[in-house]
């Protein structure tokens, strides 16, 4: 298969894309103040970055800034369903930035796709989950070393990157963007929180409110899921391995049990650990009639489908995106996407509004990245604290909302330790 062939350039599919593209970036103002920096500075000239990312509207803006700052830019889809064509092919027709990506690629075709990406030698990487990272270490080694660094957006992406630094594998500076605050306190909660719930009502139309619902995990991204469930009118039960995330979801209204004990009783079971089969072979067979599942997670390993299918008498799609596994005693198990991420295989991913501060970060700490070329080891780094405070700055301003700020006399008191009680 030629790298051209990993390329949508539909013209009516572009002309769709164009009008979702545009409709995003109204909602973008943090980046809207970086492309109009940008401009003028060009941070990123002469740069070549591959960024691995999910193809959709919010993304293709970050895409037209990092180009308009001087980058060199190709992307390619992280993830085999969550690729919306009409943006790829606006992406590569209209906008000119050479996109490999289409949706529902087989993995062969989806690691052709980082290949294609990776061919034009990046200075800098942007990844979603780190498989071009990952891809780029393993089959390109030498290539590795001359990149000047990279940024990493997802908690799964971290986890793994943080593995390579411990085993003295990673050859350049990664940023953390998930770890900013900005990223996690927003993006992962509020972000993942509503594109969860929306991508599971969208392939089921069923009814929330009443039912068991179950989130596998309790990070900053279960926290949201769960807590849009408990909006909408579900029993939320929460399965944790963490005693403090379990006590915080117990604090929060949640009821907290073991996976096994939630199988039994679940009519929705929403997995986000970025660990594998959190729903596995002990739990299956468990699993009540007409269950619906869903992955919120990065990779589809959480529920453990292989498991499921061996167990099933019969497998059928019942429903776009809704596959139907019959066991032998007659009950159906339902699962969504495949198991890949339900937010974006179903819908449309998060909102662009948190978005737009995970790009902004993204965008900055590459050009960060570019501007201490040299002097950063290999490594994972955390966003510079100048950056995040600077993106939850611009973004208030969009709001139109001013905060306090601390006199002179506050901030003497806060530096020092002679005053005690007055």
């Amino acid at each position: 298969m030629s790298t051209e062939c990993l390329r949508l350039t539909d013209e009516d599919l572009s002309r769709v894309g164009k009008e979702r593209i545009e409709w995003a970036w109204r909602k973008m103002p943090v980046l809207h103040q970086i492309r109009a920096e940008w401009e003028q500075s060009l941070p990123l000239k002469g740069i070549k970055i591959a960024a691995c990312l999910h193809i959709s509207a919010k993304t293709a803006n970050l895409a037209r800034v990092l180009k308009i700052g001087g980058a060199d830019l190709v992307l390619c889809a992280s993830n085999p369903l969550s690729t919306q064509d009409d943006i790829a092919a606006a992406l590569n027709v209209v906008y000119e930035i050479p996109t490999f990506a289409r949706r529902g690629v087989d993995n062969d075709s989806y690691y052709k796709q980082i290949s294609a990406a990776l061919d034009m030698k990046p200075d800098l990487t942007i990844d979603d989950g780190a498989d071009l990272v990952t891809t780029l270490h393993q089959e390109r080694p030498e290539q590795a070393k001359g990149v000047i660094g990279g940024t990493e957006e997802t908690t799964t992406g971290v986890v793994r990157l943080r593995a390579m630094a411990r085993d003295g594998a990673l050859k350049y500076p990664l940023v953390a963007v998930n770890d900013a605050l900005t990223k996690h306190l927003f993006d992962n909660r509020y972000g993942t929180g509503q594109s969860a719930i929306d991508g599971i009502l969208r392939a089921t139309n069923y009814l929330i409110a009443g039912s068991t619902f179950v989130v596998v995990g309790y990070g900053w991204c279960g926290r949201g899921v769960a807590a849009r469930a408990k909006g909408l009118g579900a029993r939320v039960v929460v399965v944790e391995v963490d005693p403090f995330k379990a006590l915080e979801a117990i604090m929060d209204g949640h009821e907290v049990t073991t996976m096994k004990g939630a199988a039994k009783r679940a009519d929705f079971i929403v997995t986000v650990t970025g660990d594998i089969h959190v729903l596995g072979e002990s739990h299956i067979p468990y699993l009540k009639d007409g269950v619906i599942l869903a992955n919120a997670g990065h990779f589809n390993v959480e529920i453990d489908i292989p498991f499921l299918a061996k167990l099933a008498t019969r497998r059928q799609v019942v429903k776009k995106d809704i596959e139907e596994f019959t066991l032998d005693d007659g009950r159906r198990i339902y699962l969504l996407a495949d198991g890949r991420l339900v937010n974006l295989a179903c819908g449309e991913g998060h909102p662009v509004e948190v978005m737009d501060l995970s790009f902004a970060n993204q965008a900055l700490s590459a050009a960060w990245l570019v501007a201490e070329q040299g002097k950063l080891e290999a490594g994972v780094y955390q966003v510079p604290r100048e950056i995040d405070e600077r993106v939850a700055r611009l973004k208030l301003a969009a709001y139109g909302v001013e905060i306090e700020e601390l006199t002179e006399e506050q901030k003497r008191y806060l530096a020092s330790w002679e005053s005690g009680t007055i």
